[in-house]
């Protein structure tokens, strides 16, 4: 999570320094000068800063999210640039105004105190809500960056904090900061964050459609680059950098990072306090000291009461950024009722605005029946009902975008009927799933099951070298075989489901069973390994072996005639590994041999057969999952291949604690980016 907290880390110590600081010398020059009566009004102006700042941030998460995907690209993009211009300015305009931030301060507070309490109020205010508005954006183009909230929000968190610390401890003169030292080297590094920032953003407008380019690639290295390593997520979470980058995102990285780096060392050298392009060693802004003269004090006001101007201050701008996010969430289509049924499909349906649209779906049939959102040229598919019964009325949710559009409504026992289509104007947008049919599952299935028919092959002929060892005593022999043996029945995983009872008979385990690992319906793979690795003699362990001879054979046999259902391997896509982390890499199924890591192994072997066979209609799909999937499964297997040493895997209790994160952490990855497989490969009624 660090490398995606760095960045914002960096900006919350930095803005928040800038602010604490503006604080410090507000606080100090009224403590000084006998005004502390009027601290009240510092620090409401500070509340005030605070709640419009994070006013902002609920604004931008919430205005973006009621969005449809290609202006959510649009308004990130746009919203991204805007931050770098931010803090570009707030870079060059710290490593000017360091040293003589506390003279400046001091002398507005002057002005304020003889002009009431709301200058007070509001010299506060908007000394600490640029900073807070700059951060809040800040934060949320590199929470969007990096797809998830919690790393930057903890990296802020920690940067605010310890600006606090910082700046308790130059007030109260325990602590000695060079600063001019501090925002120089903090803004050469921001500079190259924000160099990153520019990119995202660019490819933000390229995705949203404003900006041309998008397939242009100057850096395309997803096929060498291994997109989960640490080093990858390091730049990408950092940097922003991507194995993936446009020629505008390359130009305008490199341009940006020249033009402002070389501007910003030169000033550097010409800044009062920096000689030669280093620091003096003292920048530190004097906050002022005891013996500054009395400040003017105004008339007394009417008293007011205390609680009022704070909950003022942060109940309107909440109330104000409440006011722009309903405003600003387009209303859903809510009230147009939609037909289904086979002679009315459709009916009521006209064209919807683009947008984030609900529709009411009614089913006025007398059939339950599956409901559609469909493009009529390809089928394609926007939204879905599955199983809405007569005379029931349902939600589906879409975003509409330019394109065609049409309903179709399948019952339960009849042809399916497509409505009239209509034209929505606009730019295309993306999310539709073209449709899979049994027909374009079945050559995948056909090369999955010769896949199975040669593993089962195998399989027999390793059990039955397996069982030769064990009658003829050689039970170190044996343990080798049982975990070839074994490995070869884990690679099948997608077919399990079809093994119908050989799979317990054949890989059974002793959960839930009277006797436990002595239970006499406990056979196979595991209860042989019990035998194997906690003492057992052959004599005891050659009725068991045997039995799974002839077992593995049944399988053999019966598997050409057992029912494989095509839209079990979409599923078992995710399911294999799945059961893989519950299972293996929890040590579990380990009934003595140490050797969850191999069949990990195997079981991922398992998975990228079964992608392999699944690739063509991945890829004319979601072209861009595949190669993520494929780097995941290089990373894992990277891991796992590390464990594998002299011929010996490591159990998985005694791996290290970093060691067994790192796999668990590569196989979540993997099971993440492999989810959406069902979806996009799942069969569809359509007639």
């Amino acid at each position: 999570m660090w490398d995606d907290a760095f960045p914002s880390f960096l900006i919350g110590l930095r803005e928040g320094l800038e602010a604490g600081l503006v604080v410090s010398v507000l606080v100090a020059t009224l403590v000084r000068a006998d005004a502390k009566s009027r601290l009240p009004q510092v620090w409401t102006g500070v509340l005030a800063a605070i709640a419009l700042s994070m006013s902002f941030g609920a604004v931008l998460t919430f205005t973006a999210a009621s969005l449809s995907t290609a202006v959510q690209e649009a308004f990130g993009g746009a919203l991204s640039i805007v931050a770098v211009a931010f803090v570009t300015a707030m870079v060059f305009w710290m490593r000017r105004s360091a040293r003589s931030l506390a003279g400046e301060i001091k002398e507005k507070v002057t002005e304020a105190l003889t002009m009431g309490a709301g200058v007070l109020v509001l010299t506060s205010f908007l000394a600490v809500g640029r900073e807070g508005l700059e951060t809040a954006l800040f934060l949320w183009t590199t929470a969007r960056a990096a797809n998830e909230s919690a790393g930057p929000l903890t990296g802020a968190g920690i940067g605010l904090v310890l600006a606090a610390v910082l700046c308790w401890g130059l007030y109260r003169r325990v602590l000695s900061i060079n600063l001019t030292r501090f925002f120089t080297a903090t803004g050469a590094v921001l500079i190259v964050i924000a160099a990153g920032v520019l990119g995202y953003g660019l490819r933000d407008l390229q995705e949203g459609g404003v900006l041309p380019g998008g397939t242009a690639y100057a850096v395309d290295l997803s096929g060498s680059v291994d997109a989960g390593s640490w080093y990858s997520t390091l730049l990408q979470g950092v940097l922003n950098l991507t194995p993936t980058m446009t020629w505008l995102q390359v130009v305008a990285y490199a341009g940006y990072l020249g033009v402002v780096m070389t501007l910003f060392v030169r000033g550097v050298r010409g800044v009062p306090g920096v000689r030669g392009g280093v620091p003096a060693p003292s920048a530190t802004p004097a906050l002022p000291v005891q013996g500054t003269p009395p400040l003017p004090t105004p008339a007394p006001a009417r008293p007011r009461p205390a609680w009022l101007i704070p909950v003022a201050v942060v109940a309107v701008p909440a109330v104000l950024a409440g006011l722009v996010v309903v405003l600003a969430r387009p209303e859903p289509a809510g009230g147009e009722t939609v037909a289904v049924s086979a002679k009315d499909c459709g009916q009521g349906f006209t064209a919807p605005e683009p947008g984030r649209q609900t529709f009411q779906m009614r089913n006025t049939g007398d059939q339950t029946s599956e409901v559609y959102l469909i493009d009529p040229g390809t089928n394609a598919v926007y939204g879905e009902i599955e199983g809405l019964a007569p005379g029931t009325t349902r939600d589906l949710v879409a975003t509409v975008a330019g394109g065609t559009y049409a309903w179709r409504c399948v019952p339960s026992d009849g042809k399916a009927v497509t409505s009239k289509a209509v034209r929505v104007g606009g730019a295309a947008g993306a999310g539709a799933v073209v449709p899979v049919s049994e027909q374009d599952l079945a050559g995948p299935l056909r090369a999955y099951k010769a896949y199975v028919n040669r593993g089962l092959a195998t399989l027999v002929t390793e059990t039955r070298k397996l069982g030769d060892d064990i009658s003829a005593g050689h039970l170190g022999a044996a343990r080798a075989d049982w975990l070839t043996a074994h490995r070869t029945y884990a690679s099948l995983g997608a077919a399990y489901g079809t093994f119908e009872d050989f799979d317990q008979k054949i890989n059974g385990r002793p959960d839930g069973l009277p006797g436990g690992v002595h239970d006499k319906d406990f056979t196979g793979f595991q209860r042989i390994e019990y035998g194997l690795w906690h003492g057992q003699p052959a004599g005891e362990l050659k009725g068991l072996a045997r039995q799974l001879t002839d077992d593995t054979a049944g399988l053999r046999k019966a598997f050409p005639r057992q029912d494989f259902d095509a839209s079990d391997l979409p599923l078992r896509a995710h399911e294999i590994l799945e059961n893989t982390l519950q299972f293996e890499l929890t040590g579990d199924t380990d009934q003595g041999s140490g050797t969850g890591l191999a069949t990990a192994d195997a079981n991922l072997s398992g998975t990228r057969e079964l992608l392999t066979v699944l690739r063509p209609l991945l890829t004319t799909r979601a072209p861009r999952l595949l190669p993520t999937v494929d780097a995941d499964i290089a990373r894992l297997q990277a891991l796992l291949d590390a464990e594998h040493r002299d011929g010996r895997w490591t159990p998985v209790d005694r791996l290290g604690r970093t060691e067994k994160a790192r796999i668990d952490g590569a196989t979540g990855q993997l099971l993440e980016d492999l989810s959406p497989v069902p979806d996009l490969l799942e069969i569809r009624k359509s007639a």
